[in-house]
């Protein structure tokens, strides 16, 4: 018979029954292993949940002040929704939720409102995407300079919308295997302002369903402004990361979380060539671009994935660092005077993690707020969490050497990078993650005076919204310490 064993050659010492057993704990073992999640790329006990909540401010109801360009820039009516996509995973002992919002912004005494609301998890990261044509969630796109665009009543429902998609997510938990993947496409950005230096890596984990195969959920990370509708654009929106999230869960069939990464510089989809089927050059500003350029996204994010090679997430290692940052910008000052900017301020004496966090009110001496930087090293994939916009330079080691003779500080001691110190076997950098502090901006690269860099007849933009030249680097070496980089 086909299924039966030989009888046992000569050569063996032992019986035929000795070879038999072993035999059929081979074949029992190789059955094991063949129908184990382990050979599926599962980690055993990592577990992923999604979920999505609505935070589309109305409108018809109240005045709905847009972020991101000028000020005054009242909403008529509603696109598309903005959402807060949350992600929760658990290596079986402890919990993390990842969140994004569509939203140009979050100050971190929002976020830590939120994790009060969150006990239990390990961390909770509440980041933005930088939504250009949502609603003001700073105070400084109001009705003037002179007047915040926050509504108090919409932020606080936000905050409840976060708390609730975190609690749905995690309750939608299921044990996963996980693939990352990248793709590059340095076509769909423009960097703005010299050097140009873009970080075109986009970045996707997916997670599927051991047993089936089947995805569970997909976390994508690209570095772009979504403010492809443009200044004159007065419908609220999430500008292109609709239109991507919209073509990867219908491809993919499973929800999605976006998530913005560096997007100093600045890092736009402006100025983008893109067509249409027809070959038609879309304009900016319109809703037309808007969509293909979010589509054009979805499919790298499909090229990602297809590259992308099972890795393992488990355990959790997460660090996070309360820093201080200094304001030197004077129009943040003359915010927090107007009541512009409605967040604490502290004593700034030169240390940027002091041992006691002291708050003030006069902002004529020196001064700073109060911030975090964060590390999470999920089994291969490390995180950086960095608290605003950073240039792609400070990320990618690549600040100009030699400064151009117009940089302010021409001499000043270029940052370390960040990916520099992201040891794992996959790596992606979220950005606004926990705070908005604007532009992290290479010192070296630091240019408000005459002569301008480039032999330019006036400044590039950038620093208008940089708390200060020495931001990047309390930012960049606070990274380094908590990644291992040593003191």
């Amino acid at each position: 018979m086909g299924g039966s064993l030989r009888p046992a050659s000569p050569r063996h010492s032992a019986s035929g029954i000795l070879h038999r057993d072993t035999a059929d704990i081979m074949r029992t073992c190789v059955l094991v292993l063949a129908f184990a999640p382990a050979a599926l790329g599962a980690d055993p006990a990592l577990s992923v949940g999604f979920a999505a909540a609505d935070v589309t401010p109305d409108p018809a109801k109240k005045p709905v002040f847009l972020a991101g360009f000028g000020t005054n820039r009242l909403a008529t009516k509603v696109h598309d929704p903005i959402l807060a996509r949350a992600v929760v995973l658990s290596d079986g002992t402890d919990k993390i939720a990842l969140v994004c919002v569509d939203v140009v912004g979050l100050f971190h005494p929002t976020v830590e409102r939120v994790r009060k609301e969150l006990p239990g998890f390990k961390s909770v990261l509440v980041s933005a995407t930088h939504n250009h044509e949502g609603p003001d969630t700073m105070g400084i796109w109001g009705k003037s300079p002179f007047a915040s665009g926050v509504d108090p009543e919409y932020l606080k429902r936000l905050e409840a919308e976060v708390v609730a998609a975190v609690k749905k997510a995690d309750a939608a938990r299921k044990p996963a295997a996980a693939k990352v993947g990248t793709a590059k496409g340095p076509e769909l950005l423009v960097d703005n302002r010299l050097p140009e230096v873009k970080l075109d890596e986009l970045v996707a984990v997916r997670f599927d369903d051991p047993d089936s195969g089947k995805p569970l959920g997909l976390a994508v990370q690209w570095n772009c402004h979504p403010e492809t509708l443009d200044s004159k654009n007065t419908e609220v929106s999430a500008d292109f990361v609709a239109a991507t999230v919209k073509h990867l869960s219908d491809k993919h069939k499973c929800p999605v979380a976006y998530f913005t990464g560096a997007v100093g510089g600045l890092m736009t989809s402006l100025e983008v060539p893109v067509k249409d089927a027809a070959g038609k050059e879309l304009r900016d500003g319109t809703f037309e671009k808007t969509a293909r350029y979010g589509e054009l996204v979805g499919e790298l994010a499909d090229r990602a994935v297809d590259a992308a090679k099972p890795a393992k997430l488990v355990p959790f290692a997460v660090k996070t660092q309360p820093i201080l940052v200094p304001v030197d910008n004077g129009l943040y000052r003359l915010a927090w005077q107007f009541g512009v900017l409605n967040r604490p301020i502290y004593r700034w004496d030169g240390t940027a993690t002091p041992k006691e966090f002291v708050e003030v009110k006069d902002v004529a001496k020196p001064c700073a707020v109060k911030s975090e930087v964060g590390y999470l090293a999920l089994g291969d994939l490390d995180i950086a969490a960095i608290p605003g916009e950073i240039y792609p330079e400070l990320v990618l080691g690549k600040v100009q050497d030699p400064a151009d003779p117009g940089a302010d500080f021409p001499d000043a001691k270029p940052e370390p990078a960040v990916y520099a110190n992201l040891r794992g076997k996959h790596r992606m950098l979220i950005g606004l993650a926990n705070d908005e502090l604007g532009y992290f901006i290479p010192k070296r690269q630091w240019d408000e005076n005459p002569p301008y860099c480039y032999g330019r007849k006036k400044p590039q933009y950038g620093e208008v919204n940089s708390t200060g030249p020495d931001a990047a680097r309390i930012v960049c070496e606070t990274f380094r310490q908590l990644a291992g980089g040593g003191p």
